[in-house]
């Protein structure tokens, strides 16, 4: 269980508390993906797993790409769960698709601290974070979560949609290998 202030780094942990190998952590990435726009054009960057530790890190890593209106990091794992995370400028903001994965994977840990919210005492499958966080890019609120109450979506089919939305689906779905051959 992680103390205040511990920042969070490794792979995810086993639910009795200890870490899975880094290969594990490494098989368990679905993807982790910097999306911007530049001169008006959709960009999409793979991130290597070295940023995936907790969200002081991915978000750092993604301050480093240019953006006409921030940068976008898609992170997904085990085909459990995402992290949507936008920076611009100084400012980040943040989207956990479920708050019970920081109770086995360090980047959710790491969002829920960040969030300022304890660790899930129960089952429920929620979204924790800015659900306002595509507001501005053309997503609703209310278009969000309803893509967010939808369990039979992965989160690669749910952030694809997501991207189509935003004008870079067919970017996403290439990058995350979505894209019939």
């Amino acid at each position: 269980m992680p103390r205040a202030g511990e920042v969070l780094v490794g792979p995810p942990r086993t639910t009795d508390g200890r870490f899975q190998t880094m290969r594990d952590f490494e098989d368990a990435v679905d993807f982790a993906l910097a999306v911007f726009r530049e001169e008006g054009a959709w960009q999409v960057e793979s991130l290597t797993h070295d940023h995936l530790g907790d969200l002081e890190t991915l978000a750092g890593a993604l301050g480093r790409f240019p953006g006409d209106a921030g940068v976008l990091g898609l992170v997904a794992f085990d085909e459990d769960y995402f992290v949507v995370v936008r920076v611009t400028g100084p400012f980040t903001r943040v989207l956990l698709s479920d708050l019970t994965a920081a109770d086995e994977w360090e980047l959710a840990s790491s969002v829920l601290e960040s969030l300022g919210l304890p660790l899930p005492d129960d089952d429920d499958q929620v979204p924790a974070g800015d659900l306002e966080i595509f507001d501005d890019l053309g997503i609703s609120t209310l278009d969000l979560a309803a893509l967010l109450d939808d369990v039979d979506l992965y989160p690669d089919e749910l952030l694809s949609e997501v991207a189509r939305q935003l004008g870079f689906g067919p970017l996403f779905d290439d990058a995350v290998g979505l894209t019939p051959a």
